[in-house]
């Protein structure tokens, strides 16, 4: 069985740096410098201002952000290179 995994929790370290904590009790560190520098669109202008890409918030278990922009848990899990904690 296939388990969906959600955001739980993100915290801001560091600016484009957010510390990620996923239902399956994984932590990851998400990297947005690196995420933006290989992207573009409308949607991603707005985050290249640390303190716009600091206004994140949890939404249904994936990263938004104010514009509607959204990432989902399990891209993001993917990219913040997670790492399982134990209960």
């Amino acid at each position: 069985m296939l388990t969906m995994i959600k955001l739980l929790d993100v915290k801001t370290i560091a600016p484009y740096q957010l510390e990620l904590t996923f239902s399956d009790h994984s932590l990851g560190v998400f990297n947005g410098a690196d995420y933006l520098a290989s992207r573009q669109g409308p949607l991603l202008e707005n985050l290249r201002d640390p303190a716009y890409f600091a206004r994140c918030f949890i939404d249904a278990g994936a990263l938004c952000w104010p514009n509607g922009l959204e990432l989902s848990a399990s891209r993001l899990h993917e990219l913040a290179g997670c790492t399982v904690t134990t209960i």
